[in-house]
């Protein structure tokens, strides 16, 4: 290898790899070689084809020299070989004294990406070589983003394959804040039914016993979707958590046992909690029911959320008409709250927009008058049966299982 010429930095060239020279003619090397060391390149020189393609395998080239006409493999050859034995994008320049469009083309169609007449013009031949340069460093730069972009790819494929097993252990989480989806209690069942939209959800029915002959029923639709949400729907649960009494809002000591407070003082306590969290804007709907088993009497307290429908043990069907603000939304809310009478047969189900506002696939929604025609269409059923039956019929209505909101519900059956 020839060490390079110093030359001032206005005659510097951008570092690439050697120049390759190529021609059975000693003195066309030499006088080629030294042209460039003279103008600051690194040069390695080969008399044929073939022993070019040796020092290929060892040394890798970005710019390539080669004469046309030599003994044995030809420089069109040669550049076609070259070319199939390596990847790497480097500039070839044939020499030649012919040019015929045919003898050009060839020259072309083997690989080559420029010609340089013979004798070569040490002005055009610099040319040439600023020439290839720029095409090689733009080759190097476009190759390094491909790289980066690659890199970047398999970062962000990993990432999201992590946050994928975390979502899915979120919805397992999730899933577990809701309790048994079936209790029998003395003189009434309670069924429930969650089907998030995505890996999580808003939504979160439950129930917590309150003392012999009284349990709370309740349903949350947290506003938005994803993990935010859903962190706020596990807040939530934890508000109403049956195995805590003691953390519950919705009760209070009485005596040896616990007692269910007023349920407007419930969603007002819920709602201060949720306005004096100033980092979040999330707020929820809540319909939140005392029952008493005995009587058969249901306390209700509804806030924004969707009224409750009442099925007969005929089969009549209602949905009172309630009107309230969501919880967390306003400083005083308005909530709204009655009282409900039922009969052995009777069912009421407290449920979140998800069901009512479900569309077909014309993006027609369900409505009170859909919901009202599957329940009717599953009057015989009772308990999980029942629950299960309205969702296939939601999903039918549909058209499949991806629903756009979490379809959530509690089903309370006198018995």
């Amino acid at each position: 290898m020839t060490a390079p010429a110093r030359l001032s930095r206005s005659n510097e060239v951008p570092a690439i790899s050697p120049v390759l020279v190529v021609d059975d003619s000693k003195a066309q090397r030499r006088l080629l070689t030294r042209t460039l060391e003279n103008w600051g390149y690194e040069t390695l020189e080969a008399g044929s084809g073939e022993e070019a393609l040796e020092l290929c395998r060892v040394t890798p080239f970005d710019i390539v020299i080669s004469d046309w006409m030599m003994p044995g493999m030809s420089g069109a050859e040669f550049c076609r070989a070259f070319r199939a034995s390596t990847d790497r994008p480097a500039f070839f320049i044939l020499l030649t004294a012919q040019t015929e469009r045919e003898i050009l083309a060839e020259g072309l169609d083997s690989g080559a990406d420029d010609f340089l007449s013979k004798p070569f013009h040490a002005v055009e031949l610099r040319a040439r070589l600023g020439a290839g340069q720029r095409v090689i460093q733009s080759q190097q730069a476009l190759s390094a983003k491909n790289d980066m972009l690659t890199t970047t790819l398999e970062e962000l494929s990993d990432a999201y394959a992590a946050i994928e097993r975390d979502l899915k252990g979120a919805r397992a989480f999730q899933e577990g804040l809701v309790p048994e989806r079936f209790v029998s209690f003395a003189g009434a069942d309670v069924s429930l039914l969650f089907r998030s939209s995505g890996h999580v959800g808003g939504d979160l029915v439950g129930y917590f016993p309150v003392r012999d002959g009284e349990v709370g029923v309740f349903s949350v639709d947290v506003s938005g979707h994803g993990v935010a949400s859903a962190l706020m729907t596990a807040r939530i649960a934890g508000y109403f958590s049956a195995g805590s009494p003691d953390r519950n809002i919705a009760l209070r000591k009485a005596g040896n046992g616990y007692e269910m407070l007023p349920l407007l003082e419930v969603c007002s306590r819920l709602n201060d909690i949720l306005m004096m969290d100033a980092d979040s804007d999330l707020y929820l709907t809540m319909a939140i029911a005392r029952v008493d088993l005995k009587r058969r009497r249901v306390d209700l307290c509804q806030a924004g959320h969707p009224s409750p429908a009442i099925q007969r043990g005929n089969g009549e069907i209602s949905l009172p008409d309630m009107w309230s603000t969501p919880i967390g939304l306003l400083d005083v809310g308005d909530f709204a709250k009655t009282t409900l009478e039922f009969e052995a047969g009777d069912r009421f189900m407290l449920y979140s927009d998800g069901l009512t506002e479900c569309p077909n696939p014309d993006g027609e929604l369900l409505d009170d008058e859909g919901l009202e025609r599957i329940m009717r269409g599953h009057s015989g059923k009772t308990g999980l049966a029942y629950v299960d039956a309205l969702l296939d019929s939601l999903t039918d209505y549909r058209g499949s299982g991806d629903f756009p909101d979490d379809i959530s519900a509690a089903v309370v059956e006198f018995r």
